[in-house]
């Protein structure tokens, strides 16, 4: 008996071996040169993250973004942008996970489903502060080495890549409908 006569072949490929989500909301607060008067705006921008598998059941993404508010102060007589940079890490649990694995070298891939966003931007109670609701959300996918079991079929026959294996014969009737001008004369 051959390898080739076994039932089943084992193949070793790269597959996605764990998977996960997380949504984050959080509150930053942001101290202004000046006491606000109003919120005008606020944005997040410059948003840069990695991720890394931190263990067996979780993915690590550190990241940061900038805040921009723009508020008014000295009586909505005046005002400024203050800027702050903010850094943040994410675990995020793995809910599907294959410990079929065969070696410990992983790629992980990060993606972004929710970007940084500003959900509320508000004065605080005394005045001093401006307080801003973020929410982000990652799925991520770690890639690993696997074995796969396939069953093979031992009465498969080897055949040719040719146009006659695909039963793409022409017939006389299919001839007959072809009109050689197809292109049109011109006079």
């Amino acid at each position: 008996m051959t390898f080739l006569d076994k039932d089943y072949r084992e193949i070793i490929t790269k597959a996605v071996i764990g998977r996960g989500k997380k949504f984050t909301q959080e509150s930053h607060s942001v101290s202004p040169s000046h006491r606000p008067t109003s919120i005008l705006g606020c944005w997040v921008i410059n948003h840069l993250y990695n991720a890394k598998k931190k263990s067996e059941d979780t993915v690590e993404i550190h990241g940061s973004y900038d805040i921009n508010i723009w508020y008014s102060y000295n009586d909505n007589t005046k005002t400024e942008v203050v800027t702050e940079r903010v850094t943040y890490t994410d675990v995020i649990p793995l809910s599907v996970k294959d410990d079929n694995c065969i070696n410990d070298e992983f790629d992980v891939i990060a993606k972004v489903v929710q970007q940084p966003n500003c959900l509320e931007c508000k004065i605080s109670n005394k005045g001093h502060k401006i307080v801003v609701e973020i929410e982000r959300e990652f799925i991520v996918q770690v890639i690993g080495e696997t074995r796969l079991s396939v069953k093979v079929n031992p009465k498969w026959e080897n055949h040719d890549d040719d146009d006659d294996s695909w039963g793409f014969e022409l017939t006389d009737d299919e001839l007959e409908d072809v009109k050689p001008d197809f292109l049109g004369k011109k006079d």
